[in-house]
C-alpha cells in the first residue's frame, strides 16, 4: 500500500568530462600497445633479452627516483633553513635548483613500470631541456586554467552543494501498516 507520495525527482547527471571518457580507453590502447611491442622485441631477439631490458629499466629507475628524492628533500631542508635565517643556500647559486624533481621521479616511474614504451618516455624525461620545457608548458596550461575559473570561495562551493542535499536529520520514506493484524 502506497500513500501517494510523489517519487522525488533528481536534477540529470552532468556531462562527464572528455579526459574521463577518453583516459580509460588510453591507458588500455597503451596497455596493449605495450604488450604487443615486448612481443615483437622478444621474437626479434629472445625473451631474456626482453627479460633484461625490463629489470635494467626497473634498477634505473628506482635509481633516479632515490636521487630526485634526496634532491628534494636537500632542497626542502636548505630552504627551511634559510627561511630560519641560516646561512645562504647552494641552490640560490645554481638556477633551476628545485624544479624538475617531479619530472625527474615521473621519469624514474615510467622506467620502472614493464614496457619499452614506458622506458622511452621515461628515459626521454631524464633530458634537462626537456624537462624545462616540458615544466613551462605546465605552468602556462595550469595558469591559463586558473584565470579561467570561475571565482568563488571554497566556503560557497560547500554552500551550494549542501542547498540541494538533505541535512540528514530526515529520511523520506513510507509508512506501512498491516492491517491484518493486531498487537
Amino acid at each position: 500500500m502506497t500513500t501517494g507520495a510523489p517519487t522525488p525527482t533528481y536534477p540529470a547527471r552532468p556531462r562527464r568530462s572528455r579526459l574521463r571518457t577518453f583516459l580509460p580507453l588510453g591507458i588500455a590502447a597503451w596497455l596493449v600497445l605495450e604488450i604487443w611491442l615486448l612481443t615483437v622485441v622478444a621474437g626479434a631477439a629472445s625473451g631474456f633479452t626482453v627479460f633484461l631490458l625490463l629489470v635494467a629499466g626497473f634498477v634505473l629507475g628506482s635509481v633516479v627516483i632515490k636521487r630526485a628524492g634526496r634532491r628534494a628533500f636537500r632542497n626542502l631542508t636548505e630552504t627551511l633553513q634559510q627561511q630560519q635565517g641560516g646561512m645562504p643556500t647552494a641552490t640560490e647559486a645554481r638556477p633551476g635548483g628545485s624544479e624538475g624533481n617531479g619530472l625527474l621521479m615521473l621519469g624514474g616511474l615510467l622506467l620502472m613500470l614493464p614496457g619499452l614504451i614506458s622506458d622511452a618516455v621515461g628515459l626521454l624525461l631524464l633530458i634537462p631541456p626537456l624537462q624545462k620545457a616540458i615544466s613551462r608548458y605546465a605552468e602556462r596550461t595550469f595558469e591559463r586554467k586558473l584565470r579561467e575559473a570561475n571565482p568563488g570561495t571554497l566556503g560557497e562551493a560547500f554552500q551550494q552543494a549542501r542547498m540541494h542535499r538533505p541535512d540528514g536529520k530526515v529520511v523520506q520514506g513510507e509508512v506501512v501498516r498491516d492491517e491484518g493484524t493486531n498487537n
